[in-house]
């Protein structure tokens, strides 16, 4: 079964690994980060590990059993007790209900090592299979907007209650790592 890991230096590999496989995959439904993501990958993650530090976010990568990566799963622009998600599954684990479990386990490591209580996510009205996971996490249509020039819908989770709706353990996931940090990417405004 995959695991949910926070970013580490040593993911550098297989995150751009996964990042470049399924660069057209992920620009069917959200904008493409652009060339420059790519050329200046390592300065970027190394970047990203400093900005962990800061404890503002917490950004995790969901590993295969052969160290690849399948997802991405992240908590930004936490303050006051939320944060919000955004997640991407690899093509070749879509469909198999990985997301959907990420995100929960996410959730729950939200609750249980992050204190927050309520997480947003938006995502594109032509994205059904987005739409599905942030559903079946039990997250709530809240409002509509425009992302990218394209039209979406914003949701939000309370997790107040999670604790005693889902089994959030989290045995994959090192509690006395420093959390990571994520920022808009610059050139496509969507977060991983």
């Amino acid at each position: 079964m995959p695991e949910v890991q926070l970013l580490r230096p040593d993911h550098a590999s297989a995150l751009l690994a996964f990042e470049w496989e399924n660069r057209a995959y992920f620009a069917a439904s959200v904008p493409d980060r652009g060339d420059d993501y790519f050329a200046r990958f390592d300065e970027r993650h190394r970047a990203l590990l400093a900005e962990q530090q800061a404890g503002n976010c917490y950004f995790h990568v969901l590993v295969g059993a052969a160290g690849e990566v399948l997802g991405r799963v992240n908590l930004v622009d936490v303050a006051d007790g939320g944060a919000e998600l955004g997640y991407r599954i690899a093509e070749q684990a879509a469909g198999r209900g990985l997301a959907a479990s990420a995100v929960r386990e996410v959730c729950g490591l939200a609750v249980s090592r992050y204190g927050l209580t309520v997480l947003r996510a938006a995502t594109d009205l032509d994205n059904a299979a987005s739409r599905a996971v942030l559903a079946r996490a039990g997250f709530i249509v809240t409002g509509e907007t425009v992302a990218s020039g394209r039209p979406g819908l914003t949701y939000a989770r309370s997790l107040e209650d999670f604790s005693s709706l889902e089994d959030f353990s989290a045995p994959g996931v090192d509690a006395d790592r420093s959390c990571s940090s994520w920022r808009r990417d610059a050139n496509s405004g969507k977060k991983p």
